[in-house]
Parts: C-alpha cells; sequence; structure tokens
C-alpha cells in the first residue's frame, strides 16, 4: 500500500516547482511529506506577496504602498515602497527615482536609488543614476553609470561624500566584475 501511495506523489513532485507561483495553498500538504522540499517554498510564497506590474503596463505618476513590487512594464515618476522589495524585470524600463528596504535591476532603470538595505544590479541589468545603499553588488556584465554612497543603516553624515568615488574605482578593478562595498 506504500507503494501505491509513493508512486503517485513521486510523478508530481517534479512539476511541483512550476506551479506554486499559481497556487502555494495545494503544495503545503505535500510540503509536510518531503522537508528537502519545503526550503526552497518560502523564497516563492514571497513572490506571492508581491504586487506585478505586467508587461503591457505603463504607469506614469507616483507608486506608493505597503507590499513588495515586481515591475515588468513601464513606470515614469517616483516609486516609494520603503520597507518593501522592489524588482525590475527583464522586460521593466522604469524612469522613475525608487526608495524601497531592497532594490534589484534586471530591466533599465533611469533615476536615483535609495535602499535602507541593498541594491543589486544583476548581469542584465541597467542603471543610470546615483545609488544609496547600506550595501550594493554588481554582477558581471549589468552596466552601471553614476555614484555610489554607501551608509549604515540610520547612519547620516559628511564622511560618506568620500566614499562613492572608492566605491566607483573598486567597481572598475573588482577582478570578478561585481562589487560589494560596506561602509
Amino acid at each position: 500500500m506504500w507503494k501505491p501511495t509513493n508512486q503517485p506523489a513521486t510523478p508530481g513532485r517534479p512539476a511541483e516547482p512550476e506551479r506554486p507561483t499559481i497556487s502555494t495553498a495545494t503544495t503545503a500538504p505535500l510540503m509536510g511529506a518531503s522537508e528537502s522540499a519545503a526550503a526552497p517554498r518560502p523564497a516563492v510564497t514571497t513572490t506571492s506577496d508581491q504586487a506585478t506590474i505586467g508587461k503591457s503596463l505603463v504607469i506614469k505618476g507616483e507608486v506608493t504602498g505597503s507590499e513588495s513590487l515586481y515591475i515588468d512594464g513601464r513606470v515614469e515618476g517616483s516609486i516609494n515602497l520603503s520597507g518593501n522589495r522592489v524588482t525590475i524585470g527583464r522586460n521593466g524600463v522604469v524612469a522613475a527615482n525608487i526608495s524601497a528596504r531592497e532594490i534589484v535591476v534586471l530591466g533599465k532603470v533611469r533615476g536615483n536609488l535609495t535602499a535602507s538595505d541593498r541594491v543589486d544590479i544583476r548581469s542584465d541589468g541597467s542603471l543610470t543614476g546615483d545609488v544609496v545603499a547600506a550595501r550594493i553588488s554588481i554582477e558581471d556584465g549589468a552596466f552601471f553609470k553614476g555614484g555610489i554612497d554607501i551608509r549604515k543603516a540610520g547612519a547620516a553624515g559628511g564622511k560618506p561624500d568620500a566614499k562613492p568615488e572608492e566605491a566607483k574605482s573598486v567597481s572598475t578593478t573588482a577582478p570578478e566584475g561585481a562589487i560589494a562595498a560596506r561602509a
């Protein structure tokens, strides 16, 4: 009797990673049966808690809210989602100043970024503008033109003005093509 129960569950497991973005409630009972499958699931549930601006959408104006945002369309104006994550998808084109806890750039951004935690510019990402964050990473192949101001969370002062030049020079000489700077 164990074999018939396990056999239908085994073919269903390879298909599970494709479905969690659609329905996390149906996969929850299966997660209890397999503890190893439970580790990747939390990342999926956070993506279902975010709003999405699709490819065909164009938004002009101010975007504010209290949830994370994934942008795959076009946004012009300003984005203020402090305490949340803003992700600019591969198809996303943003001409706006962005303020959030975490900002991930996979598409194109023209504007200044202010993050209370971190900014990630991925390999296909393009950013033209200044960055103010506690941490930043720029993957090999990414485009970045602007200044970097590394600030500790809640810290403000005159010293960080000298650090953007140091961070820019590090980004051009980094052996891996990526930088991670800390104040």
